[in-house]
């Protein structure tokens, strides 16, 4: 179990130079924008504009803090998100305009690269237990104080756990949230 504080994650620009960014944890480690496997990280959203493309990625979004965002694709598909939407995954190279809906949002942004990684990430409100069957859990606690198997996970600190295995999360607040975020290698094609 390896805890990331919040004060030690690294903030740099967008791939597309419209914001900044803060790098929660990426795979492998010190790897670009451009050859990562896996990557976690917010950004603070403080203008309407367009996603940065990542080819060969996938990608879950999911709105933090603000009214909300509309995601208006280039075919004329429109997804609003607010803080009470489930994570949305989308494919990082389709052409999207983020439309702010009533001033600046902060996202939770998970991408994964084809042929390699594949990734699952849902919001939490209180205690429970999570498995991990293969690959990594990664948490990201945001509201309330977390135990992770006992550890303390301040709001703003996350922690990587490797597979397999299992965790019991408490929680204390009037208000509680985590994001948990699953990573699985995908299966590699084998020659006959």
């Amino acid at each position: 179990m390896r805890i990331i504080r919040a004060a030690d994650c690294l903030v740099m620009p967008w791939k597309n130079g419209g914001g900044t960014t803060t790098e929660i944890a990426v795979a492998p480690d010190g790897a670009s924008l451009d050859d990562f496997d896996w990557r976690i990280s917010m950004a603070h959203v403080g203008q309407d504009g367009p996603f940065s493309s990542f080819p060969g990625i996938d990608r879950t979004l999911s709105v933090l803090t603000g009214a909300g965002i509309m995601l208006a694709f280039d075919d004329g598909e429109r997804v609003r998100l607010d803080r009470a939407s489930a994570p949305c995954p989308f494919a990082a190279d389709r052409a999207v305009e983020g439309l702010l809906v009533d001033g600046p949002i902060d996202d939770l942004n998970v991408m994964s690269r084809h042929g390699r990684w594949q990734h699952r990430v849902e919001r939490l409100s209180g205690a429970g237990s999570l498995s991990a069957a293969e690959g990594l859990l990664v948490l990201i606690a945001r509201k309330g104080d977390w135990q992770v198997n006992g550890a303390a996970l301040p709001a703003g600190d996350s922690v990587v756990l490797d597979a397999p295995g299992r965790v019991e999360l408490t929680v204390s607040g009037c208000e509680a949230e985590l994001y948990a975020v699953w990573l699985t290698m995908e299966a590699r094609g084998t020659l006959s």
